[in-house]
């Protein structure tokens, strides 16, 4: 959920998103994997609320995947 009424807003995926953004603002393209460890300096969170995360910010057209596969901060 993203902002969940009956759960702390620490556990929602728009708050562990921003700490994904904040991951991929170092490095502007970044593979799946080193994106989930940077955004681990942060914020811990599971593969799972991670990878919903990414979901989200796909949607909000903030992240795209390029050729190589690596996750990309839109401009």
């Amino acid at each position: 959920m993203l902002l969940p009424d009956n759960v702390h807003p620490e556990q929602s995926i728009y708050y562990n998103g921003a700490f994904v953004l904040q991951a991929l603002r170092e490095r502007r393209v970044m593979d799946l994997l080193d994106l989930y460890m940077s955004t681990q300096t942060y914020r811990q969170m599971t593969m799972p609320v991670f990878v919903l995360c990414l979901d989200w910010l796909f949607l909000l057209n903030l992240v795209s995947l390029n050729e190589q596969g690596g996750v990309e901060l839109c401009s």
